[in-house]
């Protein structure tokens, strides 16, 4: 993917701004699923077959996660290092999401599909905010 076909994703050309938008969406939908699983971890635990104590302190990671994100997100000009830092971040929690899958969680079908579908937007993300940080650098360079 391009930085053009990233930035008509975006609606913007600048690739600072595609990456900032990036971020902003990882910051909305990490924190709205921390929140969720922070108020609701006993359902949501019952339903997706995982212990609820995983999912108070997962929610309340992923809430202090996001938080971080959205401060840099909200940077005029987010610094690299702790761009990569995200990417990293989002990269290694799909890995470990699959891990967890496939070595330690017992889940019902709701929640293996779940575990799934949020291991691919976590790395879908990471792929589009590495590529806006590469096009960001490449304008720059």
């Amino acid at each position: 993917m391009s930085a053009t076909t990233l930035g008509a994703l975006a609606r913007t050309s600048d690739p600072n701004a595609v990456l900032r938008r990036l971020l902003a969406a990882d910051a909305v939908v990490t924190g709205a699923n921390g929140v969720v699983y922070l108020a609701a971890a006993g359902p949501l635990g019952r339903f997706l077959g995982v212990d609820r104590g995983l999912l108070l302190v997962l929610g309340a990671i992923l809430a202090a996660y996001g938080a971080a994100v959205g401060l840099l997100a909200s940077r005029p000009r987010p610094a690299a290092l702790p761009v990569r830092a995200v990417i990293e971040t989002n990269l290694a929690w799909t890995l470990l999401s699959c891990a967890a899958l496939a070595l330690w969680l017992a889940p019902t079908t709701s929640g293996a599909v779940w575990t799934v579908l949020q291991a691919l937007v976590v790395a879908a993300l990471a792929v589009l905010q590495h590529l806006a940080l590469k096009g960001r650098q490449d304008i720059s360079a």
